[in-house]
């Protein structure tokens, strides 16, 4: 069974072009999201647009786990980033929020 760690390393290959870490690391997003489910029991808690139509999602477990993940409009999801220890932080209504 392969680390997140190792996971990561992958990443970096696949960013310097390696066709054998980009099959590790990318996928359909429904696979992608089975995996990290099965592996990580990780299930996602937000997603977002960026400014060139990719989707990006964030998965966090219950055991601190966390996964990074992004879906270009034409292409694979592929996984990011991944880390431990995360905490859901309370958001804080900003001033204009408070104001309005």
């Amino acid at each position: 069974m392969r680390t997140k760690t190792s996971l990561i390393l992958a990443a970096a290959l696949i960013l310097a072009g390696s066709p054998a870490a980009a099959q590790t690391l990318c996928g359909t997003r429904d696979n992608v999201l089975k995996q990290l489910a099965f592996e990580y029991q990780e299930a996602p808690v937000g997603i977002g647009l960026a400014s060139n139509g990719a989707v990006v999602e964030l998965l966090t477990s219950t055991s601190g786990s966390w996964t990074l993940l992004v879906t270009t409009p034409r292409g694979p999801t592929c996984l990011m980033g991944t880390g431990e220890a995360w905490q859901t932080v309370i958001r804080k209504a900003s001033i204009s929020e408070r104001d309005s």
